[in-house]
């Protein structure tokens, strides 16, 4: 079945529900790499990138190999029941590179919530405690536990409560209204006021915050939260769903600072677009709950395992590290000097190709957005007040087509933030 845009809105409109919102009013027709072709033939430059899920392009022929290899053996088994050795191989892969202290142990799951979730279950098994702290601004997830978790109201919490109980929010030193030493202040003010320190299973917190704006952690703070941790035995998890896999320049956010984690979380662009989902952490840490209590139906689906354990390896063919930091740089320097005559421009942010630039309001941004994708660019804002624009395009764009996507930007910047 195909209809126009109008009539394809209209069966959304009466098949979906009010609260499964969606961005765009066009509809894909098919993807390659960084680009999109909608049903009413047009193209767009994706600096979206599913929300962080394709570092490594739409459809990558390796991937897409992979996968249809994989398809001709089996497709499911619940590797619970039946198990398959590619699982294997990819924990070994992320238990060699993962930045935990100490050897690591990781279990797969379907997605970047479900993760979450189970890091939780896993601090809780490993302390004996209940508790969990997090920070305004971040987010986590859409299930129970992780939208307690998520450090903003609308649209993730409201009308939703209450919420899951015994999750606490610090302040996170965005280095502008609140500094490392205001955000440290409110996490003893929350150890004085709410919840006792040894009754604190997991301090949370993503290396850069990715809903929240692209807001990166300080290192001294970072450092800090690795101190508290080991000073009251509290675990450290380090939320990389969005930031991973070579988004930052580093396979891990994590690696660009000098402490390191008890478990990390992660998913988006580890299956470069199939559903999959990780945790890892220090072996004897995850080694805490009984056998039976990690695990799930669909949980390390094998084509997502084969899809996984490609990407690993493209990232190291084809250096998309350092392709990242190139791109980045490039974007950077080009936003940068557009802030000296966009006055809207508030700040330019982030490490790697997970690059952000924040606006004076939301509608300034809104409008950025709308003109770019007139012009053939998909981008997506963020923020507690909606007005960040992240910027999310695979890794593996070509020079020249980024390059024409930054010129969209500039062009649709100049136009609405002068």
């Amino acid at each position: 079945m195909s209809g126009t845009n109008e009539s394809l809105n209209q069966r959304k409109a009466q098949a979906l529900p009010r609260g499964s919102a969606v961005m765009c009013e066009w509809y894909v027709d098919r993807a390659e790499n960084a680009t999109i072709w909608s049903t009413d033939g047009r193209e767009f430059i994706d600096f979206a990138g599913g929300i962080a899920v394709l570092n490594t392009g739409h459809r990558h022929p390796k991937i897409t190999e992979a996968v249809t290899e994989q398809l001709q053996k089996f497709t499911h088994t619940a590797f619970q029941i039946v198990p398959y050795e590619s699982y294997i191989t990819l924990a070994e892969r992320i238990n060699q590179r993962v930045p935990v202290q100490g050897p690591a142990k990781t279990a797969f799951f379907s997605t970047g919530a479900e993760a979450l979730e189970n890091a939780v279950k896993i601090a809780r098994s490993a302390t004996g405690r209940h508790g969990v702290i997090t920070f305004t601004g971040s987010f986590h997830g859409r299930t129970m536990m992780t939208m307690a978790m998520t450090g903003k109201v609308a649209p993730y919490k409201q009308d939703f409560g209450p919420m899951v109980p015994s999750v606490f929010h610090a302040r996170f030193p965005d280095g502008k209204k609140v500094s490392s030493e205001q955000a440290l202040e409110s996490l003893h003010d929350i150890f004085s006021c709410d919840i006792a320190p040894h009754n604190v299973a997991a301090l949370v917190i993503e290396p850069i915050q990715g809903e929240g704006g692209f807001r990166v952690v300080p290192q001294e703070f970072m450092q800090a939260l690795r101190d508290i941790a080991d000073q009251y035995g509290i675990l450290l998890i380090a939320d990389e769903v969005q930031s991973g896999f070579a988004r930052t320049g580093k396979l891990f956010a994590m690696e660009h600072f000098t402490a390191k984690a008890d478990i990390i979380t992660m998913a988006k662009s580890l299956a470069g677009g199939y559903p999959l989902s990780a945790v890892s952490g220090r072996a004897e840490i995850m080694d805490a709950p009984n056998p039976g209590g990690l695990g799930g139906t669909y949980a390390g689906n094998p084509l997502a395992i084969a899809a996984a354990n490609t990407v690993l390896e493209i990232i190291e063919e084809e250096d998309l590290c350092a392709k990242a930091n190139k791109l980045g740089n490039e974007l950077v320097e080009t936003l940068t000097e557009l802030s000296q005559h966009c006055s809207a421009i508030e700040q330019v942010r982030g490490l790697g190709s997970m690059i952000a630039v924040e606006l004076k309001d939301a509608h300034i941004a809104k409008a950025i957005q709308d003109t770019a994708m007139s012009q053939g660019l998909l981008l997506l804002t963020c923020g507690q007040k909606g007005n960040v624009i992240r910027f999310l395009y695979p890794l593996t764009i070509p020079t020249d087509q980024f390059r024409k996507g930054v010129k969209i930007l500039s062009g649709a910047l100049t136009q609405h933030a002068t």
